[in-house]
């Protein structure tokens, strides 16, 4: 599949507008990334999204869109809540996208009984458990054991909510691990404030629930349109080839800008 051409004819509505437009442009004068995320209440999405807030130096290498499976409720939340740019995102309710680039649907196993939507929360459980989803247990784990090859999440003075917990200052972590490095309980801390907001607002970032299995990618492409990098998600929390650094590809393109 030509993947830039793909992506050029197809249109999908975008939330700081609503209006129905092609995801990327007819020509491109700088590198491009185009993420396909999960559900937008996912994760996966909402990790992805800090990442792009953490390091925005290397994003400002390129363009970027995102498609994001939900409604444009869905798409107003996560912007609200993440900062990812509304006019960078699009949405998907179907994840139609997702299946005409044959991305990994997650486990599909029909339980007689139960709706699509019931059927999804019990194939999202079995994946959490990395059953059809092969890395996700061990990425779980480092998220409380703390991870060397990982930049430090929180700034010392930084004030942390996740509920239940109490707010706790970044210092917490440089006690219980050190500085200049992901320490123990930094991630899931992490994950845990992403999971308190999508449960809070739960029928706003996921208007319909048999997509929760879905997953995503990434591609880029060079100012030329040639594709740089894929990565084609197949477990939850999976959504980059070095999960420690998820931007890392981004780091040896040239940052240089064609003349159109």
């Amino acid at each position: 599949m030509d993947y830039l051409q793909f992506f050029q004819h197809t249109e999908r509505q975008r939330v700081s507008d609503g209006q129905l437009t092609p995801l990327v442009p007819s020509g491109l004068t700088r590198p491009l990334m185009v993420l396909i995320l999960s559900q937008l209440g996912d994760f996966d999405s909402l990790e992805y999204a800090w990442w792009l807030q953490k390091d925005a130096d290397l994003c400002r290498r390129v363009d970027y869109v995102a498609v994001g499976i939900g409604d444009r409720r869905s798409g107003q939340k996560f912007c609200d809540y993440t900062g990812f740019p509304a006019e960078k995102l699009f949405i998907d309710p179907k994840a139609t996208i997702h299946q005409e680039l044959g991305l990994y649907r997650g486990l599909t196993w029909k339980i007689p009984g139960l709706n699509a939507g019931q059927n999804a929360w019990v194939n999202l459980m079995l994946m959490c458990a990395g059953i059809g989803s092969p890395g996700t247990l061990k990425e779980v784990l480092r998220g409380y054991t703390g991870d060397k090859k990982a930049p430090q999440l929180f700034a010392d003075d930084e004030v942390v909510k996740a509920a239940p917990l109490p707010a706790l200052k970044g210092e917490f972590f440089a006690a219980a691990g050190g500085k200049g490095f992901q320490r123990p309980l930094e991630l899931a801390t992490l994950r845990l404030r992403n999971m308190a907001e999508v449960l809070g607002n739960w029928s706003t970032y996921v208007p319909d629930a048999q997509y929760m299995t879905q997953r995503g990618a990434t591609f880029l492409f060079d100012a030329d349109g040639t594709l740089q990098y894929q990565h084609c998600d197949q477990n939850i929390l999976g959504f980059a080839a070095n999960m420690s650094r998820p931007l890392t590809f981004l780091e040896n393109l040239p940052d240089v800008q064609r003349v159109a």
